[in-house]
């Protein structure tokens, strides 16, 4: 049986320092989760001790061998519960996306100086659920309330000790790995409950969606944290997991690992436009590398109200209102509001992670700093027209541009310098004539 067990609630970089000057590009591509198999996404709405987080599960399989296991900070009731159109969440990962964009130099004839431009209704409990309650007791865990949500049948349980309920867990469905009491049990001393969710067959196919939609669970909390541990205990390899943080005052960031932007605002040959995955998964894991494999990567931190150069439009109210932004709309919540979105502030997250590198949960502050930041890749084509003067200046200009952007790309992706070179054409160098087909006919 595959089991997902999500865990919840769950070099010097160049910056974008300042505010970030708008520029006449236009968007390439984006580097989103697609990228990555298997990438779990968290969206995290905070103000205060308010906290909606939403799960988009990476779950690939038969739908009744899915099983969530998630630590919560307090009871959950019915009324908390939903799930989300995962639409929603695309549209947020493509709008907070480390993006590729382009520019064409214009012709150097015409310029002075060429310049770098720098919730459905409840369910009681059935017969099934009371007999499950009977046997959770004999293992000294409690069944504090089930309910129905969607497409899932959803617990919410407290325990008197871990083995017990990994116990009853393991009993009714939810594999949990070798080595997990030492984990729940540190959860039970904090007094957390533990929310789970099974796939209801019948419920999904009347749903009419062919995939797991993401659960939402809305609570009060001084904890602002994602606890990971559970998930790292069975996995198989370093698992990539993306934030995405909404609050009214500014950046997130994480406070028992180092919160690192990552390189940006760099400029790249130009045929890394064909091969921007490849450029942006090399250049996440050397700097994964190079910080030691404990960092919490910056990927986005914009204001929602706009954005340059938009890698997809910003979210609406609407939206944000779906993924729990509650202070979005008028004051008596009757009407949201018809323009952009103001005051929340997307931070975007990214870390991959291990038993061995994450032995902690992550930890979240709300700051101040609304300072925009983005992972943005520059490619910059050569004038490639009829020249009307001499522009072997600019020219020698371009060359040595070219050569500027081979080593920042080798540095960031490790790359074979000179294999960069290869591919790329040089400005004012002449194409190689092929030799005549007769000199290699006797060589």
């Amino acid at each position: 049986m595959k089991t997902l067990i999500t865990a919840f609630v769950a070099l010097t970089t160049l910056g974008l320092a300042g505010t970030v000057q708008a520029f006449c590009g236009f968007y390439v591509a984006r580097a989103d989760t697609s990228l990555y198999n298997e990438a779990s996404q968290v969206v995290l709405v905070r103000d205060g001790k308010r906290t909606v987080i939403t799960m988009a599960n990476d779950f690939e399989g038969d739908v009744e061998d899915f099983a969530m296991v998630i630590p919560v900070p307090t009871f959950i009731e019915r009324g908390q519960i939903n799930v989300a159109d995962r639409a929603i969440i695309e549209h947020l990962d493509a709008y907070t996306s480390p993006r590729l964009v382009e520019y064409f130099d214009p012709d150097p004839c015409h310029r002075v100086l060429y310049e770098r431009q720098d919730m459905n209704s409840g369910i009681p409990a059935t017969a099934v659920v009371e007999d499950a309650a009977k046997s959770a007791r004999s293992r000294g865990v409690t069944i504090e309330a089930s309910y129905a949500v969607g497409e899932y049948d959803i617990l919410i349980l407290s325990a008197e000790q871990s083995d017990g309920l990994i116990a009853w867990l393991n009993e009714n469905g939810y594999r949990i790995p070798d080595g997990a009491e030492k984990v729940v049990g540190s959860y039970l001393k904090q007094d957390m409950r533990f929310f789970v969710a099974k796939v209801n067959l019948e419920a999904q196919a009347k749903s009419g969606f062919s995939y797991l939609r993401p659960i939402q669970v809305a609570y009060e909390s001084s904890k602002f944290m994602l606890p990971i541990r559970l998930g790292t205990l069975n996995a198989r390899a370093e698992q990539e997991l993306y934030v995405y943080a909404l609050t009214r005052t500014g950046r997130v960031e994480t406070t028992n690992y180092r919160t690192v932007k990552l390189p940006s605002n760099v400029e790249v040959p130009v045929f890394v436009k064909d091969e921007f995955a490849d450029f942006y998964r090399n250049m996440f894991e050397r700097q994964t590398a190079a910080n030691g494999n404990r960092a919490v990567f910056l990927e986005y931190a914009w204001d929602m109200a706009w954005c340059d150069p938009c890698a997809a439009d910003p979210l609406s109210a609407d939206e944000l209102r779906k993924l729990g932004v509650f202070w979005v709309g008028n004051s008596d919540g009757s009407k949201l509001r018809p323009q952009p979105a103001q005051d929340v502030f997307v931070t975007r997250l990214h870390v991959r992670y291990d038993r061995q590198h994450f032995p902690e949960d992550l930890v979240f502050q709300e700051t101040g700093d609304r300072q925009n930041f983005q992972g943005r890749y520059i490619v910059r084509h050569p004038f490639a027209g009829r020249a009307s003067c001499d522009i072997s200046d600019y020219e020698q200009s371009v060359r040595e541009r070219q050569n500027r952007e081979a080593e920042q790309l080798a540095n960031l992706t490790g790359w074979d310098v000179d294999g960069i070179r290869a591919k790329i054409d040089f400005a004012g160098e002449a194409p190689e004539s092929e030799e005549p087909w007769w000199k290699r006919l006797w060589n």
